[in-house]
C-alpha cells in the first residue's frame, strides 16, 4: 500500500462511511474497523495517562485513592463490559443477517438494562464510599482525603456505563467511527477540565482530587449526550424511533444470558485485580502509587490493542451472521498477529525506558523504583497479552461468553491469585511478586484461549 493509498483509506475509516464488512477482504475490513477503534482506545489511553499525571501532582495519597477507587470500579465496569459484549454480539449478528431494525431494538433493550444497574450502583457507592476504601486497605489519611472523590465517581458511573455500552452497540453495527468520536469528545472534555478543576483557573477555585472526579463525570456525560443525538438523528445504521422504544422482555432475556458470561469474565478479572491490589496495599501508599502508575502505563498500550480485539469481535459476529465461519476465523487470527506485534514493540520501548516513564508522573525515588520494576516485569508477557485479548474477544463476538469466563476463573483465580500471594507473602517478594504473577498468568491465559479458539466450537453458537 502506497502512502497516498494509505491516507485515502485512513480518511475513509475515520469518516464513518457505511460498508458491508462481510463482502470485502479481511485486511480491508480489519483496517476500516480497527483504525477508528484503535484511535478510540488511544484516546482512552491518553486520558488515563493525562489524568494520573495531574493527580500525581497532588501527592502519594491522591494517587493511592485513585488506584483503590478504580480497583472497586472495575467491578462496575464488568457489568458495563458484559452488557457491551452482549450488545456487540447480538447487534453484529443481526447486521450480518441484514436485519438493522432488529439490531436497533436489541440496542435499546441493552440501554434500559444498563441504566437500571447504573442507578443502583450509584446509590451504593455514594452511601458507602468510606467503607469501600477501607475494605481495599486504604490508610486513614487516604480514606479521609479521598472519599469524596470516590462518591463523585460512583455517582456519575451511569455515564461511564452508558458510554461503554453504546459504543459497543456502534462497534457491533460496524459504526466504529461513531464510537471513536463519542470517546474523543468525552475524553477531550475530560482532559481540558482536569487541570482547570484540579488546580483552579481565574475565578474557578482549585478543587484538588474532587476536581478530577468532576472532570471525568462531566466529560463522560457530554459523550453520552453525543451518542443519543446520533441514535435519534439517524447518524448510524442503528437508529431509534419513538414507536420502537418499548420494553421487550424476550430480547432483554437474550441480552442478559449472553451478558452474564461477559460480566462473569470481567468480574473474575476485576476481582483478581482487587485481590492483587489488596496484597500490594499491605506494603503502604508508596507501593500502591508505584503500582497504579505502572498499570496506567501498561493500559496505555493495551487499549489500542483492545481496539484490534474489538474489530475481531465485530467481524466474527457479522461473518457468522452472514454464514461465513471460515472468514470469521481468519479475521481473528490476522487481528491476533497484529495485536501481538504491536505490543511486542511497546514492550521494547517500555522496558528500555521504564524508570523514565514512571518519573514523568511522580519524582519520588521509592515510587519510581516500585513502578519501574512493575513496568519491566509485566511487559515481559506483553506479546502474549495481544493473542489472549483477541482470542477472548473473538469468542465473545461469536456469542460464546461462557468459555472465556471459565478460562478466566481457572487462570486468574485458580492460578494468578495464589501464585501472587505465595510470591509476595511466602517468598517475601512484595510488589515484585505480584508483578511477576501478572506477567506469568496472563501469558498462560493467552495460551489457553488460543488452544480453545483453535478447536472451533464457537462457530456453532446461536445468538
Amino acid at each position: 500500500m502506497t502512502i497516498k493509498s494509505f491516507i485515502k483509506h485512513f480518511k475513509l475509516a475515520v469518516s464513518g462511511f457505511e460498508e458491508d464488512f462481510t463482502q470485502i477482504s479481511i485486511k480491508k475490513a480489519i483496517f476500516y474497523l480497527s483504525i477508528p477503534m484503535i484511535l478510540e482506545m488511544a484516546m482512552e489511553s491518553l486520558f488515563a495517562v493525562v489524568d494520573i499525571f495531574f493527580v500525581g501532582k497532588l501527592g502519594v495519597h491522591a494517587v493511592a485513592t485513585v488506584g483503590l477507587t478504580e480497583s472497586v470500579l472495575t467491578i462496575i465496569y464488568s457489568i458495563a463490559m458484559g452488557l457491551s459484549m452482549a450488545a456487540t454480539a447480538i447487534v453484529a449478528r443481526r447486521i450480518g443477517e441484514k436485519k438493522p431494525k432488529e439490531a436497533s431494538t436489541s440496542a435499546f433493550q441493552a440501554i434500559l438494562v444498563c441504566s437500571i444497574f447504573a442507578i443502583a450502583i450509584a446509590g451504593l457507592g455514594v452511601w458507602q464510599a468510606r467503607t469501600l476504601l477501607s475494605l481495599m486497605g486504604g490508610e486513614p489519611e487516604v480514606i479521609e482525603s479521598g472519599y469524596r472523590y470516590t462518591q463523585i465517581i460512583f455517582g456519575g458511573n451511569v455515564f461511564v456505563m452508558l458510554l461503554f455500552l453504546i459504543n459497543g452497540i456502534f462497534r457491533g453495527a460496524g459504526n466504529a467511527a461513531v464510537a471513536m468520536k463519542a470517546l474523543w469528545i468525552a475524553n477531550g472534555v475530560n482532559m481540558v477540565l482536569d487541570p482547570i478543576l484540579i488546580f483552579g483557573v481565574g475565578p474557578i477555585p482549585a478543587m484538588g482530587l474532587e476536581g478530577a472526579a468532576w472532570a471525568t463525570t462531566t466529560g463522560r456525560g457530554v459523550g453520552v449526550v453525543f451518542q443519543f443525538i446520533v441514535l435519534f438523528n439517524g447518524g448510524s445504521v442503528i437508529k431509534f424511533y419513538w414507536e420502537s422504544l418499548k420494553l421487550e422482555l424476550a430480547t432483554v432475556w437474550s441480552i442478559l444470558k449472553i451478558a452474564s458470561g461477559g460480566m462473569g469474565q470481567f468480574l473474575i478479572e476485576s476481582a483478581s485485580w482487587i485481590f492483587l491490589m489488596r496484597i500490594i496495599s499491605d506494603s503502604g501508599s508508596v507501593a500502591l502509587a508505584g503500582y497504579t502508575i505502572a498499570v496506567r502505563i501498561i493500559i496505555f498500550a493495551l487499549l489500542p490493542a483492545w481496539g484490534l480485539s474489538n474489530a475481531a469481535a465485530t467481524l466474527v459476529g457479522q461473518n457468522l451472521g452472514a454464514l461465513q465461519p471460515g472468514k470469521a476465523e481468519r479475521s481473528a487470527w490476522f487481528s491476533a498477529k497484529l495485536a501481538a506485534g504491536f505490543l511486542g514493540l511497546c514492550s521494547v520501548v517500555f522496558i528500555g525506558g521504564a524508570g523514565f516513564f514512571i518519573s514523568i508522573f511522580n519524582q519520588q525515588a521509592d515510587v519510581i523504583d516500585v513502578g519501574r520494576m512493575g513496568l519491566t516485569i509485566i511487559c515481559l508477557g506483553y506479546v502474549f497479552f495481544g493473542f489472549g485479548m483477541v482470542m477472548s474477544q473473538s469468542l465473545n463476538g461469536a456469542g460464546d461468553t461462557k468459555t472465556p469466563t471459565i478460562i478466566n476463573l481457572a487462570v486468574l483465580w485458580g492460578f494468578q491469585i495464589p501464585f501472587a500471594y505465595v510470591l509476595a507473602k511466602t517468598l517475601g517478594l512484595g510488589a515484585n511478586g505480584v508483578f511477576t504473577a501478572i506477567a506469568v498468568s496472563h501469558s498462560l491465559h493467552a495460551v489457553v484461549s488460543t488452544v480453545v479458539f483453535r478447536k472451533g466450537n464457537w462457530k456453532l453458537v446461536s445468538v
